[in-house]
């Protein structure tokens, strides 16, 4: 499954200018080399990352602390790393370790694990929902539909949910036509719908 410029946005907290900066730059190139631009499962956990990082961190931090990685011939792609950062730098987390990468690269610390995917504040102060729950009836898993955003419990995607609902069918009665999904649902798929279109994507 490939996510759009504009749902990236949304699920990982990005601006699309940083999108296209950090494409440019190549902090991070889309996987798929697809026109339009479209990221991968993995690309938009990695961005979520950097996002999270970003928050805390100066980008050029975070930029050396990706040279240090292939420095070291870690050359998977970044969403198979676990990064996180305290104080002013970037950590490698492998198992209960923390690898320094910015400061005193190769140091060992005590950690402490934060969770990427849990809800945070991007540098521009917009609350990132929780990514493996973008509204309280959705979900993300990868191993569904490839991470793309379904209703609770189901795989009926968001977007086919949010289409009904814009189209006229009141979030009550999507039930005809997807029996596994509620109001809460349907409401919901609408409202991050909603969001994804004021981010850049057009409105169905």
């Amino acid at each position: 499954m490939s996510f759009p410029v504009d749902l990236t946005a949304v699920l990982t907290g990005a601006s699309t200018s940083q999108l296209h900066s950090w494409r440019r730059t190549g902090l991070l190139v889309p996987e798929a080399q697809e026109n339009p631009v479209k990221y991968s499962f993995r690309d938009v956990v990695a961005l979520r990352t950097f996002v999270y990082l970003r928050s805390r961190l100066p980008l050029q931090r975070i930029r050396k602390g990706m040279d240090q990685l292939r420095r070291w011939d870690l050359t998977d792609h970044p969403a198979s790393y676990v990064l996180r950062t305290e104080g002013d730098t970037v950590y490698l987390l492998q198992e209960e370790r923390a690898i320094d990468l910015v400061r005193h690269p190769g140091q060992e610390v005590l950690w402490s694990l934060a969770d990427v995917f849990a809800p945070f504040e991007n540098m521009q102060g917009r609350e990132v929902a929780d990514l493996r729950r973008p509204r309280p009836h959705l979900e993300v898993r990868e191993q569904r539909l490839g991470g793309w955003p379904t209703v609770q419990g189901t795989r009926v995607p968001y977007d086919a949910v949010a289409k009904l609902v814009s189209g006229g069918v009141p979030p009550a009665d999507v039930a005809r036509f997807y029996p596994t999904v509620g109001e809460g649902g349907a409401t919901d798929a609408a409202s991050l719908h909603q969001e994804v279109a004021r981010i850049g994507g057009n409105a169905a």
